[in-house]
């Protein structure tokens, strides 16, 4: 089964990236095994120490070692994605460079309507940076605006349209994952 890692760039407790992570982990079980790797945590990238990184940074590298994929979750703060998830994907772009030609897909929930489009752009480009170099499913990502008025009291995505948009996506980012992993093993 495809092992897939992810990345939630909001921390707060009652965040809805999480719980639109959280419901992409249960509704796709049987397709993908999905794990959340904590970003709060992790020492600020500093060069000087990369080489030999805290130990925040070595188990949060070594919890990504055996991914298949990535997926990477952000709400959008002043038109792009927070510093605490730059700050991790900083320390993947270095060392051992863990996401480098694994394939990778984009989700974001906000309260507004855009759905974090423009934190979804930028992260598309530091995903394609010759750093990161990871393979993000072209042209498709999860966008769901106005989460407050499409999740119930337990924060379980409800709304019929916005399931059936990310069932579209995450079909289309398995094959593409399937093929990207064909290429490698050939």
């Amino acid at each position: 089964m495809l092992k897939v890692a992810a990345l939630v760039g909001s921390i707060r407790k009652d965040s809805y990236n999480m719980k639109l992570t959280q419901f992409i982990k249960d509704r796709y079980k049987d397709q993908f095994d999905l794990k959340v790797v904590p970003i709060r945590d992790l020492a600020h990238y500093d060069q000087d120490i990369e080489h030999e990184a805290p130990p925040s940074v070595q188990n949060f590298k070594a919890q990504l070692s055996d991914a298949d994929a990535f997926l990477v979750v952000t709400p959008e703060f002043n038109h792009s994605i927070p510093g605490v998830l730059k700050n991790a994907l900083d320390w993947l772009s270095r060392g051992d460079r863990e996401m480098a030609g694994k394939p990778a897909f984009i989700a974001g929930a906000t309260m507004g309507v855009l759905g974090t489009v423009r934190a979804q752009m930028h992260l598309r480009q530091i995903l394609n940076s010759p750093g990161m170099n990871s393979n993000v499913l072209p042209g498709n990502e999860i966008l769901v605006g106005t989460i407050q008025d499409k999740v119930d009291e337990t924060g379980k995505i409800t709304d019929q349209k916005t399931i059936e948009f990310i069932d579209q996506v995450v079909d289309k980012f398995i094959v593409f994952a399937e093929t990207q992993r064909e290429k490698v093993n050939q």
